[in-house]
């Protein structure tokens, strides 16, 4: 095996939490390095076994709160406007709300109250009509042209 391999399992080798392979041990044997590893993981699970946790002092629990309390006021100094500042925002959407709706009501009513103008009279076969007659029609017009350069072009192509 190679000593990465070894490595990546001498924390559980060390800890007692799994049992060395055969081919782990013969591993250890011949590399010192390794070996060296194993033994100050050992030394240093044998150390954190014995190591006591500090018994927290009796006030420890009222000072956390403490300053825990102090760091919430000291980022939110504007309490007061807390209470202030949804129904602000409530209220401008409300007014916001009914801005658009009367804007929009007063552009139908605009819409609704305008009529046209006198519409002239138009006789057909006259310029005006005529006129209205290419202008509604354009599109029927410009397709019938592009077909008539077809067919120009296949009267070309025929007759070489």
């Amino acid at each position: 095996m190679k000593c990465n391999e070894i490595r990546e399992q001498l924390p559980d080798l060390a800890a007692g939490l799994a049992s060395a392979p055969p081919e782990v041990n013969v591993h250890l044997a011949s590399c010192a390095e390794c070996a060296g590893m194993l033994t100050e993981f050992r030394q240093t699970m044998a150390l954190l076994d014995e190591w006591q946790a500090p018994e927290p002092s009796p006030y420890f629990d009222t000072r956390l709160r403490a300053r825990l309390r102090e760091e919430a006021e000291a980022k939110h100094p504007s309490r007061w406007l807390a209470w202030v500042r949804r129904p602000a925002i409530a209220a401008s959407v409300a007014t916001m709300l009914v801005v658009g709706a009367a804007v929009y009501r007063l552009e139908l009513d605009k819409r609704a109250r305008t009529t046209p103008g006198p519409v002239a009279a138009v006789v057909p076969g006259t310029a005006v009509s005529d006129l209205q007659a290419l202008d509604n029609n354009q599109d029927v017009y410009a397709d019938s042209d592009l077909m008539d350069d077809l067919q120009v072009q296949d009267d070309v192509n025929a007759n070489p």
